[in-house]
């Protein structure tokens, strides 16, 4: 810069420098370990395991709701909806046991729900 006629010190250069974002650090790609393909396991019959998933939005007012989903894995069916404005673990206790009681029994992790 100096051959070209200008007359800037270390300092300008170096805000000139940051002010165009080539101090940006590039970080070094992380190796990960090598991984065993597992497929998943699909359930074998209905009511074998259920899936829960909560959704949120907001109406054109501005009011938040909330959805509590309940699907059951074999078919993909959706066993329940649940909508509020608020969804309390009681309320998700009172509609899994409703559930339970509707369509039987389900396996859980190690135990049964009955």
């Amino acid at each position: 810069m100096k051959n070209q006629g200008h007359r800037w010190n270390h300092k300008r250069i170096h805000q000139v420098y940051c002010e165009m974002g080539l101090n940006l650090r590039i970080k070094p790609k992380k190796r990960l370990p090598s991984r065993e393909l597992v497929p998943l396991v699909q359930p074998e019959q209905a009511n074998e395991s259920w899936s829960l998933d909560y959704m949120s939005d907001s109406h054109s007012n501005g009011s938040a709701f909330r959805t509590l989903n309940i699907l059951d894995g074999f078919n993909r069916e959706a066993l329940w909806i649940e909508v509020d404005a608020s969804l309390p673990a009681l309320r998700v206790i009172r509609v899994l046991d409703m559930l339970v009681s509707w369509k039987g029994s389900i396996s859980v992790g190690t135990g049964d729900i009955k």
